[in-house]
C-alpha cells in the first residue's frame, strides 16, 4: 500500500463522488531528469482516514461545488495505483484533449444562449419607434459574436472528430477551448450591453452566468497556457515558458 500526504485545491465534486483521482509524487523531483516523471495516479476514497475536504467559495453559477482536499497519511491500497508507477504524467496528458474540448462545448452553448437572448430583446425592444436591433451598432457586434461562435463550434466539432478517429486532437482541441471562451466571453459581455441596466438584474438570467462564462478563459486550462501550447507545437517555435 501508499500513504499519501499533501493537498490540492479545486476538486470539483469531491462530495458527492466515490473516489478521487490524485496525482502523486512517488519519485522525489531531484531524482528525476525529467520534472514529468516520478508521477502517479491513485484512486482515493474520500472517506478515508486522513481526508478532509473543504468547500471553497466560488461565485460561480455552478451543479457542482469546489473543494480542497487534505491528505494526512492517507492509505491507499495498491490496486488503487492506476496504471505503472510513475507513468501518471502521461496518463494524465491523455485526458486533456478531451476536457478541452468538452469546455469548448460548454462555451459555445453558453455563448449562444446568452447571444440568443440579447438578439431577441433586440427585436423586442423598442425605441423611437424602431427596434434597437436595427441600429449598426448593435446588429453588427451581434453578427460578429455569432460568427465567433460558430467559429468555435466548428473547431470543436473538428477536435471531437479527430480524438474519435484516434488522430492528434492536441492542436484542434487547444484552438478550441480558446475560441469558444473568447467567443462566449464576447457574446455575455455584448449581451449585457444590449440589454443596458436589464442586463445586470438577475431577472435577465445573464449577469448571472458571467462569473461561469469568464471561468472558460482560466480554467480548467488558461489562456496563456493554450497559446504557449499552439507557440511550442503548432507553430514550431521555441519553448517560452
Amino acid at each position: 500500500s501508499y500513504l499519501l500526504s499533501g493537498q490540492k485545491a479545486f476538486i470539483t465534486g469531491a462530495n458527492e463522488v466515490d473516489y478521487i483521482m490524485m496525482v502523486t509524487r512517488t519519485t522525489p523531483f531531484d531524482e528525476v531528469e525529467d520534472k514529468r516523471e516520478g508521477l502517479s495516479l491513485f484512486l482515493v476514497d474520500p472517506r478515508s482516514a486522513g481526508v478532509e475536504l473543504t468547500q471553497q467559495d466560488t461565485q460561480i453559477l455552478h451543479p457542482e461545488r469546489q473543494f480542497t482536499i487534505f491528505l494526512d497519511d492517507v492509505r491507499v491500497p495498491r490496486e488503487n495505483l492506476v496504471g505503472g508507477e510513475g507513468m501518471g504524467a502521461r496518463y494524465l496528458f491523455d485526458a486533456l484533449n478531451p476536457e478541452r474540448i468538452s469546455g469548448a462545448a460548454i462555451g459555445v452553448g453558453l455563448g449562444r444562449y446568452v447571444l440568443g437572448k440579447a438578439v431577441a430583446y433586440a427585436r423586442e425592444r423598442v425605441v423611437f419607434d424602431v427596434p434597437i436591433g436595427a441600429h449598426q451598432g448593435l446588429q453588427h457586434p451581434m453578427a460578429i459574436a455569432k460568427t465567433h461562435l460558430e467559429l468555435a463550434a466548428l473547431m470543436a466539432r473538428q477536435a471531437a472528430t479527430t480524438f474519435d478517429q484516434g488522430g492528434n486532437a492536441g492542436p484542434y482541441a487547444n484552438m478550441a477551448k480558446f475560441a469558444a471562451a473568447e467567443a462566449a466571453i464576447e457574446a455575455c459581455d455584448l449581451a449585457i450591453e444590449v440589454h443596458g441596466g436589464a442586463g445586470f438584474t438577475g431577472e435577465m438570467d445573464i449577469i448571472t452566468l458571467w462569473p461561469l462564462i469568464r471561468m472558460l478563459r482560466t480554467a480548467p486550462v488558461s489562456r496563456e497556457m493554450i497559446l504557449n501550447y499552439i507557440g511550442e507545437h503548432v507553430l514550431g517555435l521555441p519553448r517560452s515558458y
